[in-house]
């Protein structure tokens, strides 16, 4: 991954900063699009090779700007991992209007602004370059009261491969992640929150960083238009009552 150029949305905490410190080791060029500078800062001593831009990935004029600056700073983008994303789990009949607007705004609108943005700003010259999703394995199966996020992810996954066709020609590959049960916070875990798992854990922000870099390499691209799931197993295992 050495000079190349990743742009990571949402970049700032989470599965994003795995993500971002992960190509950043790997020798890119990390540039993170996010509004929550406050949430970078509280590590940026570790973020070599990692530009914060602060972004509303919701907001077009917002994803154009900051593409803009990529450009004039260093160039054509190689890489682009659509990663922001919000979660509210709120009653059916309790969700407002504005809040499903918030959640596929946050989630979905901002991958088509990012990608179709991206794909302009990416080697003219047809170099091979990757756009990478994280969409969720709630856009498949679900709990009561994730209308909004399962339709976001849902809407991710059938965006993916619409645009692994379209950017075909500009040799861009178009590929998703579906993670499951990510660990990013400080809380405690139970031991059967780990066992329940066919792979007996919990997955980590760098299970999906992993992920990210395969991905992305120019050997993997056969790979393309594909959602990969990644959950230790779980969308596998029946769950019946016995």
């Amino acid at each position: 991954m050495e000079e190349k150029r990743v742009v990571v949305t949402g970049g700032a905490s989470g599965i994003g900063k795995a993500i971002a410190l992960a190509f950043a080791q790997k020798g890119a060029l990390v540039f993170i699009l996010d509004k929550e500078e406050a949430l970078f800062q509280k590590w940026s001593e570790k973020a070599e090779n990692i530009v914060f831009i602060q972004t509303d990935v919701k907001e077009e004029r917002d994803i154009k700007a900051a593409f803009a600056t990529i450009a004039s700073q260093s160039g054509p983008v190689d890489i682009l991992i659509n990663n922001a994303g919000v979660s509210t789990f709120t009653p059916l009949f309790e969700l407002s209007v504005e809040e499903w607007d918030n959640v596929l705004n946050t989630n979905l609108r901002s991958v088509f602004l990012a990608s179709k943005e991206a794909a302009l700003h990416m080697q003219p010259t047809g170099k091979p370059a990757s756009i990478i999703n994280i969409s969720s394995t709630r856009a498949r199966m679900s709990e009561p009261n994730s209308e909004a996020y399962a339709a976001s992810k849902g809407g991710v996954e059938a965006l993916t491969h619409a645009l692994a066709l379209s950017l075909a020609e500009k040799n861009i590959a178009v590929n998703a992640i579906a993670p499951g049960w990510i660990h990013t916070t400080n809380d405690a875990l139970r031991e059967i929150d780990h066992e329940q798992h066919p792979s007996k854990r919990v997955g980590t922000p760098e299970d999906i960083a992993n992920a990210c870099l395969f991905l992305a390499d120019e050997r993997n691209r056969f790979i393309n238009g594909e959602t990969i799931v990644i959950d230790g197993g779980m969308t596998r295992k029946m769950m019946y009552e016995q």
